[in-house]
């Protein structure tokens, strides 16, 4: 649960949408540590999504109840299930039939692991004939992969431990997935590498179901605001995440 003090009026039509039971649920994903990590010892939560959290439970001046996943895929399906009223997740053409997205916050770069032995060295030389690349299913890097690669075959896992269970045991060549992440799997797998580049950035959302067009307008400004005023670069300064910057100002609507 996160407290809120009272701070100025939300319109009622974005509180309706936001908060249609009284306390507004917020969707957070902790299988992604720069958005969200609990603290073993404590239990206290951080991250960009938690300091998001935080500021709008402000404005509307009641607490925030935290709906907890550890996949992005699970969340996605709490859309249909009525589980939660807003959520911080990856922005995907795949996802748009259940979700309003608002512009992005964050940018996250993803990226390829690979083995020690791997002739490969950037992330454009990935997709060719005969490289096998493991990725979770339903993550937004995966879905985006499903589009993109054209040679390279595109192997689904279950979760991200058994992507990279994919990858340890010789049975791909590449795994994808956020820098941030990679970057501590790699410690896990002596001698694998990051290859050099990107081969996109994972713009993170601000989401409501569809349908609730008044809350999904308000947050919209809320974004903006919170990417402006240096609250979401001070959020992600806190994480210490590498490949992470503050999402680009979206095109005027």
């Amino acid at each position: 649960m996160v407290a809120a003090a009272s701070t100025p009026q939300v319109p009622p039509p974005a509180r309706a949408d936001l908060a249609p039971t009284g306390k507004p649920r917020a969707g957070i994903n902790y299988g992604n540590v720069i958005l969200a990590r609990k603290d073993p010892a404590t239990g206290e939560s951080s991250g960009v999504a938690i300091d998001l959290v935080r500021e709008l439970a402000k404005r509307l001046g009641v607490a925030v109840e935290i709906v907890a996943y550890d996949s992005v895929g699970a969340m996605v399906d709490g859309a249909k299930a009525g589980a939660w009223d807003i959520a911080f997740l990856g922005s995907d053409p795949a996802r748009a039939a259940e979700i309003t997205f608002t512009p992005a916050y964050v940018e996250l770069e993803a990226t390829y692991l690979v083995g020690a032995a791997s002739p490969l060295r950037a992330a454009a030389d990935v997709d060719r004939e005969g490289v096998r690349v493991a990725a979770p299913a339903r993550a937004n890097y995966e879905l985006y992969l499903s589009r993109a690669l054209t040679r390279a075959q595109l192997v689904r896992a279950q979760d991200a431990a058994a992507a990279f269970d994919l990858l340890a045991s010789g049975k791909v060549e590449a795994l994808a997935g956020l820098t941030q992440a990679l970057i501590g799997l790699s410690a896990k797998l002596p001698g694998s590498r990051l290859l050099d580049g990107r081969f996109m950035a994972v713009q993170q959302s601000v989401g409501v179901p569809k349908g609730r067009d008044a809350g999904a307008q308000y947050l919209r400004g809320f974004v903006e605001e919170a990417t402006a005023s240096g609250l979401v670069a001070q959020a992600i300064q806190k994480t210490g995440g590498a490949g992470v910057s503050v999402a680009p100002k979206a095109p005027a609507q």
